[in-house]
């Protein structure tokens, strides 16, 4: 079942979105504030978030940014009576995947929710593989050859920015804020590094995750 988070303060608006997208195959989670969205995108499962721009305690731009940086796969629509061209080039280009002026009309909200969701079945419907290996994180799915791997949800993150980023080395303290979905001020030194041991063993993936002493991690690409 897909996850679509409602990110508005005007809760007659609000209500009236679930009811336009209330579905057997969708859940829908309402938050009307900034701090409520962080913490609802924080229990991850998130497939779609519609988004006002116009929040009570901050801007969702801010939540927006978040989404981009942690979990680039889930699409955002943005919702706002901010109707200028400007307005709308403008949240297109910090990465949202549409923008639809207030008011508007439910039914093509729906359309527009619609294609954005089918997008991404499109685009999960086909799991990694790597040699052995395939990962699915739409369904959580994770196997090495016949075997099934069962990861948390902190280990997904941990695998899923580092295959997404295959050949790449990356800095310690910005897989703490991947991962963590925070800024690390709280997270142990030794957290990551326990971290990427336990799903380096439960993959079998020494030859693959890599320490890059003094830096950070790297899944190793194969010639």
């Amino acid at each position: 079942m897909k996850q679509i988070v409602i990110v508005e303060d005007d809760i007659n608006l609000s209500r009236g979105l679930v009811l336009a997208l209330k579905s057997d195959a969708v859940q829908l989670v309402q938050c009307h504030d900034v701090k409520a969205a962080k913490a609802q995108l924080a229990c991850g499962m998130t497939s779609l978030v519609l988004l006002d721009i116009n929040l009570p305690d901050g801007s969702g731009f801010e939540i927006l940014e978040l989404i981009k940086r942690n979990e680039p796969h889930i699409p955002v629509i943005l919702l706002s009576a901010n109707d200028m061209d400007a307005d709308i080039i403008n949240g297109l280009e910090k990465g949202a995947d549409d923008y639809i002026t207030k008011p508007f009309n439910l039914d093509i909200l729906r359309a527009r929710v619609n294609t954005q969701l089918n997008r991404l079945q499109t685009k999960s419907a086909h799991a990694l593989e790597i040699e052995d290996y395939r990962f699915d994180f739409e369904r959580m799915q994770f196997s090495k050859g016949p075997i099934q791997i069962e990861l948390s949800k902190i280990e997904q993150r941990l695998l899923r920015a580092l295959v997404e980023n295959r050949g790449l080395t990356l800095r310690r303290d910005l897989l703490v804020e991947r991962v963590w979905q925070t800024e690390g001020n709280w997270i142990e030194e030794s957290t990551l590094s326990v971290t990427v041991k336990r799903l380096r063993d439960k993959l079998d993936a020494a030859d693959y995750i890599k320490t890059v002493y003094g830096i950070g991690y790297t899944w190793v690409t194969k010639i």
